[in-house]
């Protein structure tokens, strides 16, 4: 009785989620946020990825000077590594006491779920989902059709959504999906941003919208989803992941090759490349490739997330690329 007392009479710690669909850029607004000329010493970083490598927190790390990440990978917090989630923040917690964690989740991850855990017995007298951010690629939206319930519940239960990568789309494009999305998220502020760029008084502003997630937090998983026929039920999709690691160079035009002729389903692919002259960052989504500087030789680390891809053909193919 005595450590729930003391529990309940400490202040509790806001988290700030950061979610969206693979490749929409939440990492570009976490290093985004680091920037600014804010006082974070009171803030953890969690970040969560699907892979086995933790490319995220390296990124993280190297853009602003190596500061501390804690990871959690092997798989999304919102199902396989919902007790492993619990444990690090009550670690978190009782180590730090922190004024507010920065919460990026994976791609895959239902921003509902985790307001569910965060809500749960263990937690709920230590902190609260303050604010959920979606970081929103308009190209994801202008085909929304073919990604189910999971990626609109991202859309439907965010407090802020930031309408990313409008440079990809004509102005007519971009006009459309801003007031499509307006009318499917009444009440939820909508901004349209290129890499993420927005006012920090807009991320940190404390939201006045009533999530969906407030009703939901009571009813039990299976009943959260599409209809069917009068009952609901869980609809899931089930992504594939794997690593690639060499330590030695790949040639530029065959991997460049290899990136033209992939199939539709791969969606993500994040990691620095090592070619012979350089090493760069490559982040690719859905179709597109854009490369960043790296500062470090280091070796090629790549995680890839698809929909029922052939791993061991492309494993396959990405060794034909290793040089000589």
């Amino acid at each position: 009785m005595a450590r729930s007392a003391e529990v309940n009479t400490l202040e509790k710690t806001d988290i700030f989620l950061l979610a969206g669909f693979l490749g929409s850029g939440k990492t570009t607004l976490l290093n985004r946020i680091l920037s600014w000329e804010a006082d974070l010493s009171d803030t953890i970083v969690l970040v969560n990825e699907f892979g086995k490598i933790g490319i995220d927190g390296t990124i993280i790390r190297s853009k602003n000077g190596g500061r501390d990440v804690i990871e959690l990978t092997s798989g999304c917090i919102c199902c396989t590594l919902t007790d492993e989630l619990v444990d690090t923040l009550i670690d978190i917690w009782q180590r730090f006491r922190p004024k507010r964690i920065l919460l990026e989740a994976t791609g895959v991850a239902e921003p509902e779920s985790i307001t569910k855990i965060i809500g749960s017995d263990s937690l709920r007298d230590r902190m609260r989902i303050e604010k959920i951010i979606t970081v929103l690629g308009i190209r994801y939206w202008l085909g929304r059709e073919a990604f189910g319930p999971f990626f609109m519940g991202q859309v439907e239960q965010a407090d802020l959504i930031l309408l990313n990568k409008i440079d990809t789309v004509s102005k007519d494009r971009l006009q459309k999906a801003v007031t499509d999305l307006k009318a499917t998220v009444t009440g939820c502020p909508v901004i349209p941003t290129l890499h993420c760029e927005v006012d920090p008084e807009v991320f940190w502003n404390r939201p006045v919208r009533l999530r969906l997630g407030n009703f939901y937090t009571s009813m039990p998983t299976s009943a959260v989803c599409s209809d069917n026929g009068g009952s609901r039920t869980q609809a899931r999709i089930t992504y594939d992941t794997f690593d690639f690691v060499s330590e030695k160079t790949l040639d530029e035009d065959l991997f460049d090759d290899f990136l033209k002729n992939l199939p539709w389903q791969l969606f993500r692919i994040k990691g620095p490349v090592r070619f012979a002259d350089r090493t760069v960052l490559l982040n690719y989504v859905a179709g597109q490739a854009d490369w960043q500087k790296w500062k470090a030789p280091g070796s090629t680390r790549l995680a890839f997330i698809g929909w029922e891809i052939n791993t061991v053909e492309l494993r396959k193919k990405l060794k034909e690329c290793v040089a000589g």
